[in-house]
């Protein structure tokens, strides 16, 4: 994870026995020993499996882009989780919608979440038609994408710091 600051700063976020405890379940999830969690280990956890973001939330967690989750970039991902700070966790969902990175949510990445979410539930019309008219709604400087400024105006009245909880660290 390049920078050992970052690491610090993350490890703040934790009491000391809850990062012992998040490392025990790193080691356990860490079904190789290879100091470093694949997505095959995640996608094993039957909690995780059922999910159809957590392929979203592994390319978050892994800052570094080498197809692997090491120990820092599992606290750094878990402290924008952690505790009531709703604009982190506002930040993390931008995240999961904001495929490329670029600061907005496109139509295009738009879909792709949501229909990861919805499955065959909608057909790619009434998929397109939501997305259509989530964008339409959200964008309000009629650029035809979402920025943070624009979701966190959209999601406001959805009370993320409470939906966006850890459980028992």
């Amino acid at each position: 994870m390049g920078n050992g600051q970052g690491m610090e700063e993350q490890m703040g976020t934790f009491q000391p026995q809850e990062i012992k405890r998040l490392y025990k379940r790193f080691q356990f999830l860490d079904k190789d020993g290879s100091g470093q969690l694949e997505p095959a280990e995640l996608f094993d956890v039957p909690e995780l499996s059922q999910n159809p973001l957590v392929k979203r939330v592994f390319q978050i967690f892994d800052k570094d882009n080498d197809g692997k989750i090491s120990f820092a970039e599992f606290i750094t991902g878990l402290s924008s989780l952690y505790g009531n700070d709703e604009e982190e966790k506002l930040k993390f969902m931008f995240k999961i919608y904001d495929i490329d990175q670029d600061g907005f949510i496109t139509n295009g990445e738009l879909f792709k979440v949501l229909q990861m979410m919805v499955g065959n539930n909608l057909t790619d019309v009434q998929l397109q038609q939501l997305v259509d008219r989530t964008i339409i709604k959200a964008d309000e400087d009629f650029d035809s994408k979402i920025s943070f400024a624009e979701f966190k105006k959209m999601v406001k009245d959805l009370d993320v710091a409470s939906k966006l909880q850890m459980q028992g660290v």
